[in-house]
Order: C-alpha cells, then structure tokens, then sequence
C-alpha cells in the first residue's frame, strides 16, 4: 500500500518533541524527587527488614503490572502514529479497541495470581522470620488488589500519549499519583511515628498500612486518566465504515507487532525490580533495602529518560513508517543530546557526594556506596545511546527488541545469582550493570545497521564533553560544585545552536 505523507519539517518535529519532553522530564524530575522522598520515608520509619519487605513487594507488583499490560504500551503509540501517517484515521477506533479490553481482563486474572501466590513469594523472599512473612504476605495481597488499576491507568494515558499529548501523563501520572504517594506514605509515617507509635499499631500492620498507602493513588488517576483517553478519542474521531476484513487485519497486525514487546516489557521492568527480589531471596531482607535505597537514583535517570521517550516515540514512528530515515535521525540526535545534557551531571555528582547521599536514609546504608558508583558510571554509558530499545521497536523490530532483553535479563539472573551471596548488593549491582550495558549497545548495533541511525550527533558529543569538563573535577574535589554548575549553565547556553535548545522556546 502507497500512503502519502507530509514530512514534518525537522525543527517543527523538535520543537513539538521539545516541549512534550520538556513537560515530561520536568514532571518525572517532581515524581523522581517524590519517590526519592517516599524511600526516605520507609527507611526511616521501618525496619531494615520491613522495609526490604516493602521494596521487594512494590518490585512484584511492579512486574505484575508491566506484565499485564501485554506490550500495549509500544502497540498504543506505534499503530495510532502509523494509521494517522498512512492516511487511515479511521481505524483508530478499532485499534483501540484491539489492545483495551485483552488488557482490562489479564490484569484481573494476575491479580488474583498474586493474591495466592504471595505466601510463596513472601516466603522465597522474606527467610525464615514468621512475623515478616505474614507481614510481607499481607503487603503482597494489598498490593494484588491495585494490580489492575495500574495496568489500566499506564494503557489509558499511553492512549493520549499515542495522540500526541503529553500533559495528562504529566499532571496525572507524574504530578498527580506521585505528590499522592508522598502525602499518603507521608501520613502513614506520621501515624507510625506519632504518639501511638508502631507498638499500639502493631507491628505486623505496619508494612500493609504503607503498601495500602502507596498503591492507593491509583484509584483516583486510573479515573482521570479514562476521562483523558476519551476526550483525545473523540478530538481525532473519523467516522467511516470499517469493514470486518480491515478490522481482523488490524487486529492480527496489532498483535504481531505488539506480542513480542509485551514479553520484552516484561523482561525489561524485570531488568529494574527483579534484582531486588534476588538480592532479598539470596542475601536477606536488610541487603535488599540497602541496595533499593542505593540504587534509587538510578529510576530518576529512568524518569528522564522515559519523558524524553514517551515525546519523541510517536513523531519517531511516523518518520519510520513514511521511509523519512533523516528525520528521524536528527531526531534521535537530537533527543540523546538533551538526554545527555540532563543525566550525565546526575550521574557524575552522584558518584561525588555517594557517602553523603546515603547518609539521608540512615548511617546502616552507607554500606552501599559501591552500588552507587558501579550504577552511576553504567548509566553514563547507558543514557550515551539515548532511547535505544524504543528506536528498534519503531523500526518494527520488536522481535530484535524482546531478544536484546531477555539477553540482557539472563546476563542480570546469572551474575546476580553466582555473586549476590558472596557479595550481597554489590553483586546484585554488577549484574544490574551488566544487563545494562547488554540492552543498550546490543541494540545500538543492531540500530545502527539496520537502519544507519545513531545517537552520536553534535549535540550528544559537545553535551557530554561539556559534562565530563564541568562535572568530572567534581568527583576528584567535591568543593568545585559551586564553580561547576554556572560553568554548565554557561557552556550549554554557548552550545544551544547544536544541542537545539531553540526548540525549547515557544514559536512566536
């Protein structure tokens, strides 16, 4: 089939990635600080034990509800972006209805997975101690019953995102659920520190009464976010006849493409929370909360990343689907230049106030201060490709994609298994490491000679020359932050013409 498109002009496609990724990044920067603050929270309040607890319940329900989204994440963007560049408006309606209704139903069913499975999974993980694992079960089991209000609320907003708008995955997603958690895990806090104390609680509701607060949110953004949906439905509505041929090849289509990514997505958030289950399962509740704490920073690089991502992913899918290669790789370029420009003095003052950084949580997690330096010099690597996976997966290539990951999840399972019990959360940082570097150079390969696409633009380069320049003294003498950060604000702005910072600015 021919389809006939107008190429979006290189700057109007940055500036309209620009201003979604800005929005993005400034609301995952509010629910990375939040989740920051919520960490702090338990760990101060509970119990090295308890709070392992919690973190590697979180961590399941976590992969329970990327597992119930089924790869709609990427098909819900990917095939809206392609029907709209094709000319076939129309099907957009039935292509929403190809990936809803098969998620609404396995969210449900898992759940009530791990409502019965959670004694095993709290006996896996929790040792031997009986109090904590019927404190660790009942966490699970409250955590099972918002399984699918996650899953619904990630496809919902992924729905809008698919239509271009950013701003409900920003207000409800980043701003809203996360100010919701802090308030509520915030309050439980309170409660448990208060006069009554944990004592009168009761110990074994300590851990439930958190993981209550903490999933809570979802309830009222799962609400907001199909009230989103609808309204960016019914804005780009084409009503035309859809014959029940067109809707059962959309159907097989859409499931051909987004199958295989439902298992990578998988895999891909067990790449982010398994190893905290390994290192609770393999080195105890107490080195699994240091090595959550430790690696917290890690989800706020994430957080950029994945605004960043969530922007760039439909105008890239339309540059792929209409054959215009050049487009979309200055767009790449330019999106792992901002990348850059934003994670790499993350990563490298990390590594200089790592001691410090810890300290916030307790003087008992200092012990993971290699963990941050092992994580902190592969994100470098890691966030230098830019949004890799996603680029292969809208180049069609999600068969690749699910391989890179389950690649890189074995390479993860593995070195955490041979060194978690020798070195406890280092090595569940080494495989973490690991896996990482797997699934971004694996891919940035394959990207590369498939479709000649590569991150390594003038802007990429001068953003991480300007980083290290400024940044790097840093790690040797933590003092020159105060010289470092106007010296950044000043060599970026010098930089603004490759970066593309002009983007940033709102068209007159």
């Amino acid at each position: 089939m021919t389809a006939t498109a107008t190429h979006p002009e290189p700057a109007g496609t940055a500036r309209g990635a620009a201003r979604g990724g800005l929005a993005n990044m400034a609301g995952s920067a509010l629910a990375g600080g939040a989740g920051v603050a919520v960490t702090w929270i338990v760990a101060r309040v509970l119990g090295p034990e308890e709070a392992g607890a919690l973190f590697a319940a979180t961590a399941a329900f976590v992969l329970a509800g990327g597992l119930a989204k089924l790869g709609t994440h990427t098909g819900l963007v990917y095939w809206p972006a392609r029907l709209r560049a094709t000319g076939r408006d129309h099907l957009l309606g039935a292509c929403l209805r190809a990936g809803l209704p098969p998620v609404v139903v396995f969210s449900v069913l898992l759940a009530a997975a791990m409502w019965v499975a959670a004694p095993w999974i709290a006996g896996l993980t929790a040792g031997q101690t009986p109090h904590v694992i019927a404190e660790h079960t009942a966490g699970l089991r409250v955590l099972a019953v918002f399984v699918p209000l996650q899953a619904l609320t990630d496809v919902l907003l992924t729905v809008t995102r698919g239509y271009r708008s950013m701003r409900p995955t920003v207000l409800l997603d980043r701003i809203l659920r996360s100010a919701l958690q802090l308030l509520a895990v915030g309050a439980a806090g309170v409660a448990a520190m208060g006069a009554a104390g944990v004592a009168a609680m009761g110990a074994a509701a300590s851990l439930p009464v958190f993981a209550f607060a903490w999933a809570v949110p979802y309830l009222p953004v799962v609400i907001l976010a199909g009230f989103a949906a609808r309204t960016a439905y019914r804005k780009g509505l084409v009503r035309a006849e859809i014959t029940r041929t067109e809707r059962r090849r959309l159907r097989r289509d859409f499931w051909i493409f987004t199958a295989p990514r439902a298992v990578a997505a998988v895999a891909q958030l067990a790449l982010q929370r398994v190893d905290v289950l390994l290192v609770a399962a393999l080195g105890g509740l107490a080195p699994a909360a240091v090595y959550a704490v430790a690696g917290r920073f890690v989800v706020l690089i994430q957080f950029a990343n994945q605004g960043l991502s969530q922007s760039v992913q439909p105008r890239l899918a339309e540059a792929l689907s209409t054959g215009d290669r050049a487009a979309a790789k200055r767009l790449y370029q330019i999106a792992t230049g901002w990348l850059v420009l934003v994670t790499w003095p993350i990563c490298l003052l990390v590594i200089a106030f790592a001691p410090r950084y810890l300290r916030l949580f307790g003087e008992g997690y200092a012990a993971g201060v290699p963990v941050v330096l092992v994580l902190a010099a592969t994100m470098l690597v890691a966030t230098g490709c830019g949004m890799v996976d996603m680029v292969l997966a809208m180049a069609g290539r999600t068969s690749a994609n699910l391989a890179n990951v389950l690649i890189a999840l074995a390479v993860t399972v593995c070195l955490d298994v041979l060194l978690i019990p020798r070195w406890g959360a280092i090595g569940a940082a080494a495989g973490l490491a690991g896996a990482m570097l797997v699934n971004n150079l694996l891919p940035l390969a394959q990207v590369y000679r498939g479709t000649r696409l590569h991150p390594f633009g003038a802007g990429t380069l001068g953003a991480a020359a300007l980083a290290i320049g400024c940044f790097g003294f840093v790690v040797l003498v933590p003092a020159a932050v105060v010289a470092a950060v106007p010296a950044y604000a000043a060599g970026a702005w010098l930089l603004r013409g490759p970066l593309m910072l002009g983007a940033f600015r709102r068209k007159s």
